[in-house]
C-alpha cells in the first residue's frame, strides 16, 4: 500500500504538492548538514515536519528523495540555460554563453557532491543513475542538439550526427575541471578559468564544425 503511494506520480491522487515542497525543504537541510549517509528518514521527516508514514507515501526511500531533490533543483537551473534561440545564428556566441553557465552550475559544491553522492549508490540501484542522467545531462545534451540541428539546416554549421556533436561539445566545455573536481584534486575553478576553458572549448568546437572549417 505505501509503495503503492510512493509509486505515483507528481500531481497524483493523495499527493499534495505543497507537502512534498515541504518534505523536500527538510530533506535538503538534512542532506546539507549531516550529508547523505549519515541522514536518516527519520532525520528527514522531523525536519519537514512531517510524520514517517506520510515520508513513505512520497518517497520509498532516502535514495529516491535525494535524486527528486536534486533533480529537480538542477532542472529549474538548467531551464534556462538550455532554452537556446533557434533564430539566433551567431553560434558562437550562444555557445559560449551556454556552455559558461552549464559548466558554472556543474562546478558547484553541492552539485559535485551530489553527483558523487549518486554514484556511490549505482552499484546498487543502477535506476537512481539512469534516473538522474535522463534529467540532467541527457536533457541538457538533447536541448543542444535541437539548437544545434536547428543551425545546420539554417547553414551555419556543418554536422552529421548533431546528438553527438552536442554530448562532445558538453565534455569540450567541462574538460579538465569536472573529473578533477570529483576526485577532489581541485577546488572551485574560478568564473575568469571558467570562460576561458568554455572560449576555447567552443573555438575548438567551430573549427570543427563551423561552415568555415570546411573551406580550405
Amino acid at each position: 500500500m505505501v509503495a503503492e503511494a510512493a509509486a505515483t506520480e507528481d500531481g497524483a491522487l493523495g499527493q499534495d504538492p505543497r507537502k512534498r515542497r515541504q518534505i523536500m525543504d527538510g530533506a535538503r537541510a538534512v542532506f546539507m548538514e549531516k550529508g547523505f549517509d549519515a541522514a536518516s528518514m527519520n532525520d528527514i521527516a522531523r525536519a519537514a515536519g512531517v510524520s514517517k508514514g506520510t515520508l513513505y507515501v512520497y518517497f520509498e526511500n532516502k535514495e529516491r528523495l535525494f535524486v527528486e531533490l536534486i533533480s529537480t533543483e538542477k532542472r529549474e537551473e538548467l531551464f534556462s540555460v538550455i532554452q537556446l534561440d533557434h533564430d539566433n545564428h551567431d553560434v558562437r556566441a550562444v555557445l559560449t554563453d551556454c556552455g559558461t553557465r552549464l559548466v558554472e552550475i556543474l562546478t558547484r559544491p553541492y552539485y559535485v557532491q551530489a553527483m558523487r553522492t549518486v554514484m556511490s549508490i549505482v552499484n546498487r540501484m543502477p535506476e537512481i543513475g539512469q534516473e538522474f542522467y535522463g534529467r540532467g545531462p541527457a536533457l541538457c545534451a538533447d536541448q543542444i542538439a535541437a539548437y544545434l540541428t536547428s543551425q545546420v539546416k539554417a547553414g551555419a554549421l556543418e554536422i552529421e550526427d548533431c546528438e553527438l556533436a552536442a554530448l562532445q561539445f558538453m565534455e569540450l566545455a567541462q574538460t579538465g575541471i569536472l573529473r578533477k573536481l570529483l576526485f577532489g584534486i581541485v577546488s572551485t575553478p574560478s568564473e575568469a578559468e571558467i570562460r576561458e576553458r568554455v572560449a576555447r572549448a567552443t573555438g575548438f568546437f567551430m573549427k570543427v564544425y563551423g561552415k568555415e572549417a570546411g573551406r580550405g
